[in-house]
């Protein structure tokens, strides 16, 4: 039993999910994989620990909570299942989006069209999840057999060959993924693609910037408009009879037609584009940095390429001979993190195709594969016990349900959404991971485990986080002015007060999840749900202001109290934004709230959610601290 509650602790360990989470940026690479504590191998991680306070997991207050948990959370599970079963008087609605499942006696719900594309094809992406990294090690066999060169005696020689044995194959798959996956479209996408390399490498320097987020927001606009460019559309428009009904058909169209029923595996190549143009942005912007990097530095010099931190690959610009176009359609189709991401910078990219990051080690990568393979387990018992996104689709009469039946379809919904999101994540970085490349991790922490709206977009799909503050948040003015990517110029303000930080902070806020909402796709209910999120940081963010943590160091239980009752509300208002832009709309979300609110039983329930909610919460700061006292501060 302990063995197996060992190994349970190192399977759900932050160092296995990402070895960033238990090191900083900083922190070379090498010491960044030490599987021992932060606490053991660090000295920051060290002061960390010393400082953190004295546990409180075995103190009355926590027995209380833990009394809670193992009466509620059974009850959580029974209550929407029993909503789900089809004695329901609403099942009727919405059986018909049920499919056959493979547990005996259970339908599956596998009405979410996003998450059904993925999990119908999980057959052949675990075939190319073993297909790509044996098809690399046999090429790279292959040449370096063939090659005349001795071994590389210098260790940057070496890297520079891995590198190019690396890049040639990412090229040839990549061609060859992209063509299988869009068929014809495919010369859409190398065409975008070619229009972005030459912004970024033919025009004027002081153009580039501009030039390229201009051509990237216009393409995502243009790609959903156009609905990808469909050739017989584009043929019709073109042919000389085309505005006549009769002669619509021409030789012409026919043809155009004819080359759009080539459109591979997934046609619809301008839904997967969007995580694309973030490695477009990425690939210029990095280039652009590039050209005003101060080059053979001294301090550049001291660094050991190969045991580079996080922040520096992503940082320390490739050198120029490494933007080349071979090398920007390696890393823009690289085939493990096309469809979905992770999203990795070209300069850590080009790093890693260097030197392998030590992260990466077999016993991590065995233990993050078992970790998928349960998550995906889960999501399938809820898929078949627990119906909610069903019910949510056939917009059913809410009177039908009970109080305690609507918060928990509402609250189960929102688990699906997080785990149709983690899954593919982690499916692409466990493949990326077989491959020799470490990207980051998108999701620190589980949807249940967020009290803060700015910690909660901080650990949600991190990799885009990651990129949106280095490529929106900080040249915009935001970190605090230091923290600038290389090459961009420090701001020449004066320091601004409190209060004008705070409304810079807002106003940063805003910009960005406008983008992420556009980003995501064009439709007032997501531009509606990231206003919401903006709206909704507010609280927190005059909440800080009014009641600083250092007025309250002689009083943290109090202070602890009083977090927890402001963080009930934080949660609420995330759990209404993300129901709001991810699943029921506005008027869904309406009626959803009236039905639970719209009696005196249901404004009690809703109560005595909040006193469980204060309870989740306490328990949340609880695990940030376990975490303190292991060296860990995430800030999320």
């Amino acid at each position: 039993m302990p063995a197996l509650l060992s190994w349970l602790r190192r399977l759900y360990s932050l160092d296995t999910l990402d070895t960033r989470f238990t090191s900083t940026a900083t922190t070379p690479a090498n010491a960044a994989a030490d599987s021992r504590p932060p606490s053991a191998k660090d000295a920051r991680a060290n002061a960390i620990a010393q400082n953190a306070p004295a546990p409180l997991w075995r103190t009355p207050e926590f027995f209380v909570y833990y009394l809670f948990f193992i009466t509620l959370v059974p009850l959580m599970f029974k209550t929407v299942v029993d909503a789900s079963k089809d004695t329901h008087p609403i099942y009727p609605t919405y059986s018909h989006l049920l499919s056959p499942g493979w547990i005996p006696g259970r339908l599956v719900d596998n009405s979410d069209a996003q998450y059904a594309s993925f999990r119908d094809n999980i057959p052949y992406l675990l075939l190319l999840l073993v297909a790509h990294p044996i098809a690399r090690q046999v090429y790279q066999s292959f040449t370096s057999r063939s090659s005349p060169e001795s071994k590389p005696a210098h260790p940057s020689a070496a890297g520079d060959a891995q590198l190019e044995r690396r890049m040639r194959f990412d090229f040839g798959f990549g061609l060859i993924f992209v063509t299988a996956l869009h068929g014809v479209s495919a010369i859409k996408v190398l065409l975008i693609l070619f229009i972005n390399y030459k912004i970024g490498k033919s025009l004027p320097r002081s153009y580039v910037p501009a030039a390229t987020w201009i051509f990237n927001i216009s393409t995502l606009f243009a790609n959903e408009l156009c609905g990808g460019y469909q050739l017989e559309a584009i043929a019709t428009i073109l042919s000389p009879g085309s505005g006549s009904p009769g002669e619509k058909h021409t030789l012409l169209v026919e043809w155009a037609k004819a080359l759009d029923s080539f459109g591979g595996i997934m046609p619809r190549w301008e839904v997967l584009f969007k995580v694309t143009v973030l490695r477009l942005i990425s690939f210029n912007m990095d280039h652009y940095w590039s050209l005003e990097y101060p080059a053979g530095s001294a301090i550049e010099k001291q660094l050991d390429p190969a045991n580079l931190s996080d922040r520096d690959r992503v940082k320390i610009p490739a050198e120029p001979s490494a933007f080349s176009i071979r090398n920007y359609i390696a890393y823009v189709l690289y085939s493990p993190l096309y469809l979905a991401g992770p999203i990795m910078t070209f300069n850590d990219y080009v790093s890693q195709q260097r030197y392998k990051a030590p992260s990466v080690t077999s016993t991590r990568t065995i233990l993050y594969g078992i970790r998928f393979l349960l998550t995906l387990l889960c999501m399938e018992l809820i898929l078949h016990y627990i119906y909610a996104v069903a019910i949510s689709k056939a917009s059913p009469d809410w009177s039908l349900f009970t109080p305690g039946q609507l918060s928990m379809l509402a609250f189960f919904n929102l688990h699906i959404i997080w785990l149709k999101l983690l899954i593919p994540w982690r499916f692409f970085r466990l493949w990326a991971l077989l491959d020799g490349i470490d990207p980051p991790e998108n999701m620190v922490r589980c949807m249940s485990n967020n009290y803060s709206a700015f910690a909660f977009w901080r650990g949600w799909h991190r990799s885009y986080n990651r990129w949106i503050v280095r490529y929106i948040y900080v040249p915009l003015g935001g970190g605090g002015g230091g923290r600038r990517p290389a090459g961009s110029k420090p701001s020449s303000s004066p320091s601004q007060s409190g209060l004008m930080a705070k409304f810079l902070q807002i106003r940063n806020f805003l910009l960005v999840f406008t983008f992420v909402a556009l980003w995501h796709d064009i439709n007032l209910r997501l531009l509606m749900w990231s206003w919401l999120i903006t709206l909704f940081v507010l609280p927190e963010v005059v909440g800080g202001m009014l009641f600083p943590a250092s007025r309250w160091r002689s009083r943290p239980t109090a202070y602890r109290v009083l977090s927890g009752i402001g963080s009930v509300g934080n949660v609420l208002m995330m759990m209404i934004a993300n129901l709001v832009g991810f699943a029921l709309g506005l008027d869904g979300l309406q009626n959803l709230l009236n039905s639970l609110t719209g009696s005196y039983s249901g404004v009690a329930y809703m109560i005595s959610c909040c006193v469980v909610l204060f309870v989740g919460v306490q328990v949340m700061f609880e695990i940030r601290e376990d975490e303190l006292r292991a060296g860990i501060n995430l800030k999320c």
